[in-house]
């Protein structure tokens, strides 16, 4: 079962990818972005993509730039996830076979970022566009359009942003802080498979 939940790893070292990674897609969440301003991010992606391309996505987050989009392609990678939308990226990403999901926040956005056959809609800061914000977003939204909420989501209002539309969410410091063990991680991303699971189902 793969759910629409995507770990942002922002700050992690590549000696505990392996270990992080393992035990993110153990409990159930096996779609993982190394942010770019992480440390070696394109070592810790090419690590994970190595070990578990069977059984999970990985990809970068916080990616800015063409150039950032060609370096981590050739990882393997198969996630290409910005805070913003630009097209030049999503057209890139496209074209090297990967899924693109750019940031997004208004109207305007999210049209430019379907029109160049964006894969999903990463919806950035989510508070920012509040439940109602997105209700009505999705009012004028093609009926297949993924829409994931990050920032300001976790398992505690899972069930009413998915009543208002949302199809999934990007799970940051909710999930990982640099300094915490894959043991600790594990029992987070427990809590937060259950809350998904279970908000999905009423």
């Amino acid at each position: 079962m793969s759910r629409n939940l995507i770990a942002i790893l922002r700050g992690i070292r590549s000696n505990e990818a392996l270990a992080i990674g393992g035990a993110l897609i153990e409990v159930g969440i096996t779609k993982i972005e190394v942010p770019m301003n992480s440390p070696e991010p394109l070592k810790s992606i090419e690590l994970l993509v190595n070990e578990f391309s069977d059984v999970a996505e990985f990809g970068a987050g916080t990616v800015l730039s063409v150039e950032q989009v060609k370096q981590i392609s050739a990882t393997g990678a198969a996630l290409i996830v910005s805070p913003n939308c630009d097209p030049d990226i999503i057209d890139t990403t496209k074209a090297l076979g990967m899924k693109s999901y750019p940031g997004v926040l208004t109207p305007s956005e999210c049209f430019t970022a379907l029109k160049h056959n964006a894969d999903g809609l990463k919806v950035f800061p989510a508070f920012q566009m509040g439940i109602d914000g997105l209700k009505a977003i999705r009012a004028v939204l093609p009926a297949e359009t993924e829409v994931f909420m990050v920032g300001g989501v976790g398992p505690a209002n899972f069930a009413n942003w998915i009543d208002a539309g949302a199809n999934g969410f990007g799970l940051g410091s909710s999930l990982y802080k640099p300094g915490r063990t894959a043991d600790e991680i594990s029992q987070v991303a427990q809590e937060i498979v259950k809350a998904f699971d279970e908000a999905q189902s009423k």
